[in-house]
């Protein structure tokens, strides 16, 4: 069974800053205290984390990782999409993240885009946007299984 659990800002993360530690190299930190996070648990095991936290005018999504056994399960997707439905639920106006090259189609398939004016050198995270009226959170809608017993008629 998959299940999530939110941490809210000020509290301590647990097992979510364990996550974090295993797949980035750092567990808590002073943006836990600004921030939601969120663990996802598959059969009961920490599998995956992320956090939202408001910065700037914008909500911002950071920290997204699945560890490396749970990986192809979809778990970081279900965590982002957590994270996108707690920005949705605070009526964000625009939601902004920090994307490695290698995993900015990951970011693309919600909607994020390239911010085109933060600039970026090469190999360093870009900066991407997603007005909060263009959150989408239909898992189905761009997937091209046509077979799929999740798929609403057209």
């Amino acid at each position: 069974m998959v299940q999530g659990k939110w941490f809210a800002p000020g509290t301590n993360p647990g097992a979510a800053a364990g996550v974090r530690q295993e797949v980035f190299g750092f567990g808590q930190d002073a943006l836990d205290s600004m921030s939601w996070n969120v663990l996802v648990y598959q059969d009961d095991v920490p599998a995956a984390s992320g956090r939202i936290w408001w910065q700037d005018g914008a909500y911002r999504l950071g920290d997204i990782g699945v560890l490396p056994a749970m990986r192809g399960r979809r778990l970081g997707d279900l965590t982002f999409r957590l994270l996108l439905f707690k920005a949705q639920e605070h009526f964000a106006r625009e939601v902004r993240l920090a994307a490695p090259p290698e995993v900015l189609g990951f970011f693309t398939r919600l909607g994020f885009r390239p911010d085109p004016f933060s600039p970026h050198g090469e190999g360093a995270p870009v900066e991407m946007v997603l007005p909060g009226a263009q959150i989408d959170l239909d898992s189905c809608k761009n997937c091209d299984r046509v077979s799929c017993p999740s798929r609403k008629p057209d």
